[in-house]
């Protein structure tokens, strides 16, 4: 006979489980603030006006507004885990959240692991004192386990029989250890793995798009001058600090696009690695810090380049980027604005020859993305429009006549550039640039034939500089120019 005189496991209080930062890798109160703002981008600033009414109506407000796909949130596998040993054992189980009941009630009819969901409704914002005092009510003192993350939930815990502490850092865990009940901890993710998915939301690899900043200078062959290397180098700093702002602004408003794709799902953002509060401060913050440099160190013009990049990136992030050919066009546009930047930096007037290249050039590679976005779509089978797209898998052909010729009429330009009388003198030998042709013809097709073989896993302006072939054909480019010098 044994001797464990414990009940059965069905005797047991129930496991409560909190929702936010516990069962969820995220935020439904940031997450339906963010998809109101996609969703309504003329309506932004009514969630301040819902507020007022109170945390409670502003929740109520949103989740009424805007619904969310709860199949693709960031669900925290361990907690997950959790649920599935205690619910085998025959445990109960309860879903207590200071989420609205409407989203509440969509993710435990989704999961199906739940036999009770409390949550915020009517007048009631169930967080803190206000759920433990709910849960006491049920369930009396010490009468549930709960698992939470938050200081919000330390009253929770205090009132709880046992506590499991989910991703809380060390102060929130020590608090959480002196009231003496806590069973299990779930670490959150180390300093060094948070950092590096900051980083990674950033895209510093993206940083070297801006390098075109300094194709004015050297154009103009005026790239030997200090001072104008120096601006370069600030102007440059200065773009990329507003393009790592747009970065992480687009992936917090395109939460829900990202996490329906193949690849995208795996972003920080989407995927729970990095909290959304911390891409909404981060993202003013280092707008500020570009333009903040950009109007004490540098000519004012290159800050008026800048707002214009930031308010057509903002509007592709919020509406153009959602409609046939306008987005690649606004892609061009972007790209070619980083030119523009640089000859406002320098002081230095950008010729017609170089901005048509641009446009053309930079069409061509905006398509490409396209291109390889719906290639993949249409290897798995899918026939619907593109989420968040304006294209459909059926679109290939249209895109890649549309792109290469683009590329194609780039390398027109580059000819028609060559008997300008502005080039014939600023260079000795033009007629050499005309060797530069057929490397950009070169590179062009190839670039597409990859694509079209399904080759293109990356910015293509980012597999340009990964790919030895490219970095030659680049460099010859450059010789080629120097030689004609």
């Amino acid at each position: 006979m044994s001797g464990d005189t414990r009940p059965p496991r069905a005797a047991e209080p129930p496991l409560v489980i909190d929702l936010d930062g516990t069962l969820l890798r995220s935020d439904l109160l940031l997450e339906s603030a963010l998809a109101h703002v996609r969703t309504r981008p003329l309506q932004m600033l009514a969630p301040l006006a819902w507020l007022a009414g109170g945390k409670v109506h502003l929740k109520q407000r949103l989740a009424q507004s805007v619904e969310l796909d709860v199949t693709a949130l960031p669900y925290d596998q361990r907690v997950l885990d959790l649920i599935g040993r205690e619910r085998a054992a025959g445990r109960r189980i309860v879903l207590a959240t200071a989420s609205h009941r409407l989203y509440a009630d969509r993710i435990a009819a989704h999961l199906q692991l739940f036999d009770e969901v409390l949550a915020s409704e009517g007048a009631v914002n169930l967080s803190a004192e206000r759920k433990r005092d709910r849960l006491l009510q049920r369930y009396g003192a010490q009468g549930y386990d709960y698992a939470g993350n938050a200081a919000d939930d330390l009253p929770v815990w205090a009132g709880a029989r046992h506590a499991y502490v989910v991703s809380a850092g060390g102060r929130l865990q020590r608090r959480a250890a002196a009231q003496g009940n806590v069973a299990a901890v779930l670490p959150p993710p180390a300093p060094l793995q948070q950092l590096r998915a900051g980083l990674r939301a950033m895209r510093l690899h993206q940083w070297a798009k801006n390098l075109l900043i300094f194709l004015p200078l050297l154009a103009a062959h005026q790239a030997h001058q200090p001072q104008h290397l120096l601006a370069g180098v600030l102007a440059f700093i200065c773009f990329s600090l507003c393009a790592s702002s747009v970065y992480l602004l687009n992936d917090l408003l395109d939460l829900d696009d990202d996490r329906h794709h193949h690849s995208k799902r795996r972003r920080p953002f989407a995927s729970g690695q990095l909290p959304l509060l911390a891409g909404i401060l981060l993202t003013p913050l280092l707008l500020g810090a570009a333009f903040a440099l950009g109007l004490t160190l540098l000519p004012w013009r290159f800050s008026a380049v800048l707002l214009a990049y930031y308010v057509l990136t903002l509007a592709y992030s919020l509406y153009l980027k959602r409609l046939m050919a306008l987005d690649a066009i606004t892609l061009a546009g972007l790209y070619t604005l980083r030119l523009i930047a640089g000859g406002a930096a320098f002081g230095v007037p950008l010729t017609f020859w170089m901005l048509a290249f641009s446009m053309f050039m930079f069409l061509s590679l905006a398509l490409v993305k396209r291109y390889a976005e719906l290639r993949v779509a249409r290897h798995r089978g899918d026939t619907h429009q593109a989420r968040g797209r304006g294209y459909f898998p059926g679109d290939l052909e249209m895109i890649a006549s549309l792109g290469a010729a683009s590329g194609y009429l780039s390398v027109l330009v580059l000819a028609l550039y060559t008997q300008d009388r502005a080039t014939m003198a600023l260079y000795r030998q033009p007629q050499l640039i005309w060797l530069a042709c057929p490397l950009l013809l070169l590179w062009v097709t190839r670039i597409w034939m990859l694509t079209h073989r399904g080759e293109m896993h990356d910015d293509p302006v980012v597999f340009a500089l990964k790919d030895r072939t490219s970095l030659v054909v680049g460099a010859l480019f450059a010789l080629i120019f120097w030689s004609a010098t």
